[in-house]
C-alpha cells in the first residue's frame, strides 16, 4: 500500500560551509504562512560533528513539487563544549509554537568508549522568531533514568487539548552479536507534561519490539478528521539490518495498535534503495506531508512526500 507520493528531494549543499559537509538528517518541520515550511535538519562536519541548520521550502502541492527558498548561512544550534551532554553533536527532533515562542526539542550525544556505543539526551532551545534559538540550559531536559537506562532521544512533542505529550526513543540495553560487536536496543515510550519544561515518565511503552526487531526510532503523530491518532516511525529488523517506516494508530494516544502495512512508504530506486527512516508528518494548507531520510541516514538529503489524493479524501 503506497499512500505517500514523493514530490522531491532536498539535496544538502555540500561545500558551502565547513559545518555542512554532508547530511540533512532528521528533517523537522515548522509550517509557516504562504505555503512555506521551515525544515530544521542536522548537517555534519568532516569529522562527523553535527550542527542544526534549516531550509525554507515553498510547497507547490498542485504541481506536486517544492522550491528551496533559502538555506541558513549559520547553524541554528552548535555542539556543546567538552564534557557537555551535546559535545559530539546536536540534532533537531521536534519544534512547536506555544505562548508566542518556538520550542525546539533537540538531541545531544556523546561518544562511548567502544564504537558504536553512544549516549544521547534531550535538550530544549527557545526562540522568539523561529530562527535564532538559544539553549535553555547546559544540562539536558531529559536524560537516562530508571525507565531509560541507556539513552533518551528523538522526542516528538505535541499539545493535545491542553495535554502535553511526548513520544521519545528509550534505550533499554546493549548486547553483543556472535562476533562481539555491540548492538543497541531501543523502542518508543510516552511521557506526559504540564508545560514545555516539565515532563513525567513512568515507563509506559508506546511501540514495543516485534519479534526480531532491535531498534524502533523517531516517530511522528498526527490526528485525522475523526480524532484518531496516527503515528509513523522507523524500525529495524535483524533479518534486514536497515530502517523501514512503520505505522500505528490509537483512539486515545496512549494505547497503540501497530499495522506497518499501512505506513504507505516504500523503498525506491533513487534515494531510498536500502533504507527509509526518520519520518516527520505535518499538515499545511489542506495537504498532509511527510519528510523522511533515505540511504545512509540522510547523507545526501531528505525526501518530501505528499499524501495521495485518494488517501486525503479519507482524512
Amino acid at each position: 500500500m503506497k499512500l505517500w507520493k514523493k514530490i522531491g528531494f532536498f539535496e544538502v549543499p555540500r561545500g558551502l560551509y565547513p559545518w555542512m559537509c554532508s547530511h540533512a538528517q532528521l528533517p523537522t518541520p515548522l509550517p509557516l504562512c504562504n505555503d512555506r515550511v521551515r525544515v530544521f535538519f542536522a548537517s555534519r562536519t568532516e569529522d562527523q560533528k553535527s550542527h542544526v541548520a534549516y531550509t525554507d521550502l515553498v510547497l507547490l502541492p498542485e504541481k506536486e513539487a517544492f522550491l528551496v527558498d533559502q538555506i541558513s548561512t549559520e547553524p541554528v544550534l552548535y555542539p556543546g563544549p567538552c564534557g557537555n551532554f551535546d559535545e559530539h553533536g546536536v540534532y533537531p527532533s521536534s519544534v512547536i509554537q506555544y505562548g508566542g515562542k518556538y520550542y525546539l526539542y533537540y538531541i545531544g550525544w556523546n561518544r562511548g568508549v567502544e564504537a558504536p556505543l553512544f549516549y544521547a539526551s534531550i535538550g530544549l532551545a527557545v526562540s522568539e522568531d523561529g530562527v535564532n534559538f538559544e539553549k535553555e540550559s547546559v544540562a539536558p531536559l531529559l536524560a537516562r533514568s530508571e525507565h531509560d537506562p541507556c539513552l533518551v532521544t528523538s522526542p516528538h512533542v505535541y499539545v493535545d487539548n491542553g495535554r502535553w505529550r511526548m513520544l521519545y526513543v528509550s534505550g533499554v540495553k546493549w548486547s553483543r552479536d556472535l562476533n562481539g560487536r555491540l548492538q543497541s536496543h531501543y523502542h518508543i515510550k510516552l511521557a506526559e507534561g504540564t508545560s514545555p519544561h516539565d515532563w513525567m515518565r513512568d515507563g509506559r511503552v508506546a511501540i514495543d519490539f516485534a519479534p526480531g526487531e532491535t531498534n524502533i526510532a523517531r516517530s511522528a503523530v498526527i490526528r485525522d478528521a475523526v480524532g484518531k491518532y496516527q503515528m509513523w516511525f522507523s524500525y529495524v529488523h535483524s533479518s534486514i539490518g536497515t530502517y523501514r517506516i512503520g505505522y500505528a494508530d490509537s483512539e486515545d494516544g496512549l494505547l497503540w495498535q501497530r499495522n506497518d502495512q499501512c505506513a504507505g512508504v516504500s523503498l525506491d530506486d533513487e534515494h531510498c534503495r536500502k533504507m527509509a527512516c526518520y519520518p516527520a508528518v505535518f499538515e499545511h494548507s489542506g495537504y498532509r506531508y511527510m519528510l523522511y531520510n533515505g540511504d545512509r541516514y540522510g547523507q545526501e538529503g531528505f525526501c518530501v512526500a505528499v499524501l495521495a489524493e485518494s488517501a486525503r479524501e479519507r482524512l
